[in-house]
């Protein structure tokens, strides 16, 4: 079955945190009207998220069949692994200035060029491995700002378990959260990680302190061929 397709823009954009021009992709609905509200949905590993995870071709059908409400989709993409790791990893160089990016720079620029709700429920974050760890490290930092988070095999450290640990309003956030079964053995730039132990430790903390929550290990791996099929119902899950 077909569904109308929607547009995709690309916005330059200038951030003064991070003193450097980013390329943003942006998927607007076909039936895209200023009239409408919509909610917006970031993508950390943006290029990858249209790219291998051709989430807006799972947009189209999903507003096609009028399953999700009416969402846009912001893909921030990296420049290179090495810019990657300095923007999302926990201790990378350019982290907190790359979340401060997203709630002082990203945000106010996307509600004043779309039609959004412009509250925290009306905003999601997605992302995978480290770029789901730099989703849920902003959406703690903000959570009056992201109300939502999908998560696909985050890399979770002592860190990013300290930061859920001691984060005291859990109802602000509703979080998505998967991770492979075979996950135990991860190549990393560094050396190989196990995701899965941590992802259940991470598992058990949402779970304990009552947050908005829904938790799923799938059987695969560390990759794209996993978490692309899961995307559809992570929208769904956020979305309907």
């Amino acid at each position: 079955m077909e569904f109308p397709i929607g547009k995709m823009e690309e916005i330059t954009f200038q951030s003064k945190e991070l003193g450097e021009e980013l390329s943003l992709l942006a998927y607007l609905p076909a039936n895209y009207s200023p009239l409408y509200k919509y909610s917006l949905l970031i993508a950390q590993d943006g290029r990858d998220y249209f790219q291998l995870g051709r989430i807006g071709r799972i947009a189209d059908e999903l507003l096609g069949k009028n399953e999700i409400e009416k969402v846009l989709i912001i893909g921030v993409p990296y420049h290179s692994v090495e810019d990657r790791r300095q923007k999302y990893h926990p201790q990378g160089e350019k982290h907190h200035a790359y979340i401060r990016f997203l709630a002082h720079e990203l945000i106010p620029y996307l509600d004043e060029r779309y039609p959004t709700y412009q509250m925290g429920m009306g905003r999601a974050l997605v992302g995978d491995s480290l770029a789901a760890t730099a989703s849920l490290l902003a959406a703690i930092q903000y959570p009056h700002t992201f109300g939502k988070v999908l998560l696909q095999s985050p890399y979770v450290n002592e860190e990013v378990l300290l930061a859920v640990k001691n984060f005291h309003t859990p109802e602000l956030l509703n979080i998505y959260h998967t991770v492979g079964e075979r996950e135990t053995v991860v190549r990393t730039s560094s050396p190989d990680k196990d995701f899965l132990t941590p992802n259940r430790e991470l598992s058990r903390i949402f779970k304990e302190k009552g947050f908005g929550y829904f938790y799923e290990e799938f059987s695969g791996d560390h990759t794209w061929t996993y978490w692309q099929p899961n995307l559809k119902r992570a929208m769904k899950t956020m979305f309907s």
